[in-house]
């Protein structure tokens, strides 16, 4: 045991034992990095992403990027920095690249400063689970500051916290209609899929610059789990 873990798990007793559990995982454990530095595991339409010298990624069409293999049970942990008006986000168990929309999990990115993302309906904001479950509360950061997401997936659990605060805790078997969340709202006819069919194994995606205003992405990194 190296003296970093031990340290660790030292202070973790003075923590209440579920917080201790977290704290030794979150010092024993690191990502790899979810894309190489030349893309070249990557699937995405030539020339539309872009990544420079101090590793942020952005995209000057509205084409996301994919991994090239599938994934389930996992931890993406990721920075994003919006510009007035991002609306993007994460895509999660996407089983078709070309029609990804309604057969994949979208955690939305959105610059909630802006009143075209402000007034929608609050499952188009910042950390909710696209068109089906709002973020507990609006905790991104203004436009040009970076701000942390970690998404965890295990199964049909999916968690997402933004700068420190779990703020969305979806389990997707509660969404057995394509036609309405379980609140009775309505879930967007592009969606008909219901969440409690889609398969949790998949791409995993970012998407590019949409509704006309850039996304950066950096430090995406993936920690698979045994499950």
């Amino acid at each position: 045991m190296s003296f970093h873990l031990s340290h660790s798990i030292r202070k973790a007793a003075t923590l209440g034992l579920a917080a201790a559990a977290a704290f030794i995982v979150s010092c024993a454990t690191t990502g790899a990095p979810l894309f190489t530095p030349d893309l070249s595991n990557a699937d995405y339409p030539e020339g539309v992403w872009t990544i420079d010298e101090n590793g942020v990624m952005t995209a000057s069409e509205d084409q996301a990027i994919w991994t090239q293999r599938d994934y389930e049970n996992f931890i993406l942990d990721l920075e994003f920095k919006t510009a007035e008006g991002t609306n993007s986000g994460v895509v999660v168990y996407c089983t078709d690249t070309q029609n990804w929309i309604p057969n994949s999990v979208e955690i939305q990115i959105a610059d909630d400063f802006a009143e075209e993302w402000s007034s929608k309906d609050r499952t188009w904001q910042c950390a909710a689970i696209f068109g089906h479950l709002a973020a507990k509360k609006s905790n991104v950061k203004k436009p040009g500051e970076w701000n942390t997401m970690r998404v965890k997936c295990v199964g049909q659990q999916i968690d997402v916290t933004l700068n420190g605060e779990l703020v969305t805790e979806m389990d997707m078997s509660l969404w057995t209609s394509g036609k309405t969340n379980p609140d009775g709202s309505e879930i967007p006819s592009w969606l008909p899929k219901p969440f409690a069919e889609i398969p949790t194994k998949g791409k995993i995606g970012l998407q590019g610059k949409h509704a006309g205003a850039p996304i950066y992405f950096r430090n995406v990194t993936i920690t698979e789990l045994d499950q």
